[in-house]
């Protein structure tokens, strides 16, 4: 059954704006998280595992968001708003909770800037209100030049497989879904774009892969792709590198040895991986005409 909690605050100010995301702010209405993406970078942390098990309704959080943005908005403290950082604002629960769509109705009364990051179909529910937002919202001063939408949002993919998603994101919106939901997006005329993070090495970064992914979202139109490789931490049986390193055996036997040698002293792939990776990317982007950030 799920918990419902009592917290402090639910806006969280960020200690400096990812280039990416552009977060100024974070809102998770949620603790914990159903979708269960082996990958996931906040296993180790309090969330541990079974985390669907863990879930939690923040059941203060429309309260305190009130409160916390009219503040704000009184200093002119405008900035965009993330949902969400640590899970998906839009979990199975959302269908009847309807908390994140209560937040939405918050954040657009005070004219803040959101960016949307999900696996989810459900946020279609939300497009009104994200076009509302993309409307209505007050840009931070220093991006008022730099940016003309106000609404952002990001589906995320670590691949377009439904069964590969299965084993590696088992509770998540299968990707044929989302994908649909991306495209709706674009046509509701919200600024869509994709999360490929984390592409699984020689799984779903093979050049066959990348291509067929980059193919399909410029097919959709979106406006913008953030590429990212594998990162895995810890060494208990909650953490991710446990968790993808025994999916990888289960599923891809052939492909342990060096998943276990590329992440024998560190969380993250070789530098040279990485470069060669980084590079790709921005190759694929410019083939495409892909832009690989919000910002111009």
């Amino acid at each position: 059954m799920t918990k419902t909690i009592i917290v402090k605050s639910i806006l969280n100010k960020t200690k400096r704006r990812d280039p990416w995301f552009l977060d100024d702010y974070t809102v998770n209405p949620y603790s914990g998280c159903s979708f269960n993406c082996l990958f996931c970078y906040i296993r180790g942390s309090k969330y541990g595992i079974n985390m669907e098990e863990k879930l939690s309704v923040k059941s203060n959080a429309v309260e305190l968001l009130e409160r916390q943005l009219s503040a704000r908005a009184r200093k002119k403290q405008y900035g965009i708003i993330v949902l969400s950082s640590a899970t998906d604002p839009y979990l199975q629960i959302e269908k009847t909770t309807q908390l994140t769509r209560s937040l939405l109705e918050v954040i657009l009364h005070y004219r803040f800037p959101v960016h949307i990051i999900t696996k989810s179909d459900l946020v279609s529910r939300d497009f009104d209100l994200l076009q509302a937002i993309d409307s209505a919202a007050i840009l931070p001063d220093d991006l008022r030049l730099k940016l003309s939408r106000k609404a952002f949002l990001t589906f995320s993919f670590s691949t377009l497989d439904d069964p590969v998603a299965r084993i590696f994101e088992p509770g998540a919106t299968p990707p044929s879904v989302r994908l649909e939901t991306l495209k709706a997006a674009v046509q509701a005329g919200l600024y869509t774009g994709v999360s490929m993070m984390p592409l699984l090495p020689f799984i779903t970064d093979t050049t066959e892969q990348l291509e067929n992914m980059f193919q399909v979202f410029k097919r959709a139109n979106v406006d913008y792709i953030f590429p990212a490789t594998l990162t895995l931490h810890g060494t208990e049986s909650s953490d991710s590198k446990v968790l993808v390193l025994r999916a990888v055996e289960k599923h891809y036997p052939h492909l342990l040895e060096k998943y276990q040698r590329f992440f024998s002293s560190g969380s993250q792939m070789p530098l040279y991986y990485r470069r060669a990776f980084s590079q790709k990317m921005e190759e694929m982007c410019r083939q495409y005409e892909l832009g690989n950030s919000i910002l111009p």
